[in-house]
């Protein structure tokens, strides 16, 4: 198979926004026709509105987004590995896309294209791999699947339904997702909590602001509470895989809405906020943190113990997941990393989210192990060494290898 061809068609596939079904149409199709049993589902609305990273009404737009899965099987006594990646992307703005971001185009080796490097290249990576372990001339048991998931960029739609109903009729003993590390393991995965923050004053002409009460003075308070909380949190809240980040617990406000009208003193602010969160801590915990240092600085002001802020959670929560760096399966990747002469083996965290969370909560011990950076993610002109790309292919051949060894 033209590796590079069967990621490039991949790659032409508009998949922001809910339109993962033709590719996974074609997905489908080319798993069936490289012999691979295949298996699809889609996620239940209701069912994930019970979900506790999810929001409480149903998502419609969380339905008819197919996730794909493809097996080969050795015997039905092993165990079976997940090599997962996500068919979902970003949206790209292509006024700052020097070209066309669904048209791949190659310099050298290396590949531009939105979702080159987040996740289509590990993706496809997944793919090659279960067919070198099929094609090798090893002793083998149990199975390898392939997966392709739906909705990871919103919350992990397709893992989270394959989480919580199992869509093959056997069980999963662990999982390699192949998201952009860098060619290094990941066994830790950072939480994320999302928050909107509501504030009140009273509105009044410029002319006579006085009259008014401005929002702006209070936000900046609570930016500033929010800010001293994240520091003191970096400085308790301690994990030795994370040591290496300057700011391990990220809060972020990503947005802000103030005021109706250049002349009319701002009566109303909404701000969105994502808090970050450890491993071995929940989003509650962290929520509860920030709610409490909310009501402090309410608890300063006269205005607003008179009119209290809101801060409730919006759409997607991500909670941490870690596994031990011992597991069977991270052991697999890095013997797989030592056979191609991959030296930093050593097991990191991650301040971002992934589907591997999902999987850990379903009991799957699950690592991330892919090509690419995240410092291409979600960032225009995404690129991929698709020199990387094949040393994946060969490492988590030889992880699979090992770890379905008889």
């Amino acid at each position: 198979m033209d590796r590079r061809g069967f990621v490039e068609r991949l790659l032409t596939f508009d998949t922001t926004d809910g339109e993962e079904a033709p590719a996974q149409r074609w997905l489908r199709n080319r798993l069936d026709e490289l012999g691979f049993e295949t298996y699809e589902w889609t996620a239940d609305p209701d069912a994930l509105a019970a979900h506790p990273s999810f929001p409480d009404e149903p998502e419609p737009s969380f339905a008819d987004r197919p996730s794909v899965g493809g097996v080969i099987e050795f015997d039905d006594r092993g165990p079976t590995l997940v090599l997962n990646g996500h068919v979902d992307v970003v949206p790209a703005d292509e006024g700052v896309w020097t070209g066309d971001p669904f048209v791949p185009r190659w310099d050298g080796d290396r590949l531009t294209a939105r979702g080159a490097a987040d996740m289509k290249s590990g993706l496809a990576a997944c793919v090659f791999a279960a067919l070198s372990l099929r094609d090798a001339d090893a002793d083998l048991g149990g199975r390898v699947v392939v997966e392709s998931v739906a909705g990871e960029e919103e919350g992990g739609v397709g893992a989270a339904a394959a989480a919580l109903d199992n869509p093959y009729p056997f069980e999963r003993d662990a999982c390699i997702v192949a998201e952009p590390t860098e060619l290094r393991p990941v066994v830790a995965t950072e939480g994320s909590a999302m928050m909107r923050l509501e504030l009140t004053g009273r509105s009044a002409h410029a002319a006579t602001r006085w009259r008014g009460e401005d929002v702006h003075p209070h936000f900046e308070r609570v930016r500033e509470a929010f800010a001293a909380l994240e520091r003191e949190r970096c400085e308790r809240v301690t994990h030795p895989l994370y040591d290496e980040y300057p700011v391990a617990w990220p809060v972020v406000c990503g947005t802000v809405r103030a005021g109706s009208w250049a002349s009319t003193v701002p009566a109303r602010h909404v701000s969105e906020w994502r808090l970050g969160v450890a491993p071995g801590e929940t989003v509650a915990d962290v929520e509860r943190a920030f709610r409490e240092r909310l009501d402090e600085v309410a608890a300063d002001s006269e205005w607003l113990r008179e009119h209290p802020p809101t801060f409730e959670r919006f759409s997607v929560q991500f909670e941490p997941s870690e596994v031990p760096a011992d597991a069977p399966v991270v052991e697999a990747v890095q013997a797989g990393m030592a056979a191609e002469g991959l030296e930093d083996t050593d097991p990191r965290g991650v301040t971002y989210g992934a589907d591997a969370r999902h999987y850990v909560g379903a009991g799957v011990p699950t690592v991330l192990f892919g090509p690419g950076s995240i410092d291409e993610a979600h960032y225009p002109d995404e690129t991929v060494d698709w020199r990387d790309v094949e040393t994946s292919v060969a490492v988590l051949t030889a992880a699979a290898e090992r770890y379905l060894s008889k």
